[in-house]
């Protein structure tokens, strides 16, 4: 393998092209953009789809079919890792991140074209339990592939910053999918968006995905699998999954531990605080998911300072900093947010919209730094999405549960303290990696700019 033609190895230095790595950024990000607008779409137009896939007359029974479906992506996300994260470190990030992204735009425009219930019966929740899988099974390949991508293009100084914008690409899509449906609630009637207007966010998936495939296949290998592949082209032994466990396994547990205080702060916030609001606070709908909107256009913003904030003090100071903030915080932040006005509730999940900014900066840069090149893929999709899939897509559904057994209001700033405790000692165990070279790769730095 060459390489890449915009890369120059300048002894045992790399010198990146900026305007290759801003293209590598983007098309990574997109992918993420396009996960999460499924994300959102799917959250917020739950109640629809009971009604097209699952008409048992119970809206309670359509809700709870509905996100079951939802919920069975997250089963299969480790096994996504297993094949898509071993089989990156073997042929390359940037043909499985084309695949991913095929997989991806494949089910969720699926989902689009599926028949309702009334039309084919059973065959429709079986079509969309299918489409979900598929998408499940790609996203376990496709954020730690992305995250990776990133940063072996990025140059050690500022692997934070360009890290960064996967997880801006996170809110964009999500703050998309929200968006939209939101929109189309206003403008169509309950009958109209039955019958056809729900299927348009799925049917974009589209063209988003070919735009996206576009920009993945345009772009070359990652200069550190360049040379990696280099180093013994014709006799370089498989990478056995075995290898990216055992052989990594103190690693994986600091990443699994750093993705589940990630995790669990990010779906909380996101994906149980609307649901939170409504339910159990009995606040208006719409006025819940703006300020959910809001936090996240917030978090946007900051994003990217955060993210250079992490190569100029370090990865460790910026996480550990969200792990207090959590631990200190979510009980005072929860009871404004119980207090119920528009503005304490939006200072609430504003506080904690910014101390979940201290992991979605810094985690796209910290965690491929925890593993070598020769196995980075592999070992971070399996300990991201085993972790994902254990607390992070489970946390809606635990702190529900841990409220109606103890009536306690008040359990998800406690889950979230808990959370913060142990990325608290992951943060503790783990090496600075800010300005260094990733492990098993060469220094990189950033050449000039083209005038």
């Amino acid at each position: 393998m060459k390489t890449p033609r915009a890369v120059q190895a300048h002894g045992d230095v790399t010198v990146t092209d900026p305007a290759l790595v801003k293209r590598a950024v983007k098309a990574a990000a997109l992918g993420n953009a396009m996960e999460w607008f499924d994300f959102g779409v799917y959250s917020y137009i739950a109640v629809t789809l009971g009604k097209v896939f699952f008409p048992s007359g119970n809206p309670t029974a359509q809700l709870l079919s509905t996100f079951g479906a939802f919920a069975a992506a997250f089963l299969v996300r480790p096994l996504g890792g297993m094949v898509f994260g071993p089989l990156g470190d073997r042929v390359g990030r940037q043909k499985v991140l084309a695949l991913t992204m095929i997989m991806m735009a494949a089910g969720t425009f699926g989902i689009g074209l599926i028949p309702s219930y009334a039309s084919i019966g059973v065959g429709a929740p079986l079509l969309l339990l299918a489409a979900r899988l598929v998408q499940g099974f790609s996203t376990g390949g496709e954020y730690a592939g992305a995250s990776t991508f990133i940063a072996e293009y990025a140059p050690d100084k500022r692997r934070g910053f360009f890290g960064s914008w996967l997880e801006f690409g996170t809110l964009a899509g999500y703050i998309g999918g929200a968006g939209l449906v939101t929109l189309m609630t206003a403008l169509l009637s309950s009958h109209d968006l039955v019958s056809w207007g729900w299927r348009i966010p799925f049917l974009i998936a589209g063209p988003m995905g070919v735009i996206g495939l576009y920009l993945r296949m345009r772009l070359e290998e990652t200069p550190a699998f360049a040379a990696e592949m280099e180093k013994a082209e014709a006799s370089r032994p498989k990478v056995r999954l075995r290898e990216m466990v055992a052989g990594q396994w103190k690693a994986l547990l600091l990443c699994m531990a750093l993705v589940l205080v990630f995790n669990v702060t990010d779906y909380m916030l996101l994906s149980y605080m609307p649901s939170y609001l409504t339910s159990e606070l009995k606040y208006d709908e719409t006025h819940g998911l703006l300020v959910v909107l809001g936090v996240m256009t917030l978090m946007m913003i900051v994003q990217p300072f955060a993210g250079a904030l992490t190569d100029r003090i370090g990865r460790r100071p910026v996480i550990a900093a969200g792990c207090a903030g959590f631990l200190v915080l979510s009980v005072p932040a929860l009871l404004l947010i119980r207090q119920g006005s528009l503005f304490a509730v939006a200072l609430g999940m504003g506080a904690l919209g910014l101390l979940l900014v201290c992991f979605t900066a810094a985690m796209p840069a910290a965690l491929p730094a925890l593993f070598p090149t020769r196995v980075r893929y592999g070992s971070l999709s399996i300990g991201f999405n085993v972790s994902v899939s254990l607390f992070g897509g489970t946390t809606p559904l635990v702190v529900t549960a841990l409220i109606g057994a103890t009536g306690n209001m008040m359990m998800p700033a406690y889950y979230m303290m808990a959370a913060a405790v142990v990325g608290g000692v992951a943060v503790w165990r783990m090496s600075e990696s800010a300005g260094l070279p990733l492990p098993g790769s060469a220094p990189s730095v950033e050449g000039r700019r083209a005038p």
